[in-house]
């Protein structure tokens, strides 16, 4: 089983950036209580407010998996379906 390291890129409308930055923060304490996480940081671009990026660290590929249909990950994609300009995520490995 490989430790799976997670960069997700939230861009927010620039209107939206508070109401996004309130959805991003309701993510990370159930996130952080999910079997197999083992590191779940946000973090807001200090140049440009709207980019948001969560670098996560799982157990496994699984464990994203399950992050991915929990209820509280549903419902943030639910909430900013409408908020945000773009997305992008990397799942990554370690290759040291």
């Amino acid at each position: 089983m490989s430790k799976v390291t997670i960069v997700a890129k939230v861009t927010a409308k620039s209107d939206q950036i508070e109401a996004v930055k309130a959805e991003l923060l309701k993510m990370i304490a159930p996130t952080r209580h999910e079997n197999g996480c083992i590191e779940y940081r946000l973090h807001q671009d200090n140049d440009n407010p709207e980019v948001f990026i969560f670098y996560e660290n799982w157990e496994s590929a699984e464990c994203v998996e399950r992050h991915m249909n929990s209820q509280h990950f549903k419902a943030y994609v639910a909430a900013v379906a409408d908020l945000i300009a773009d997305k992008a995520v990397y799942r990554m490995t370690e290759t040291v």
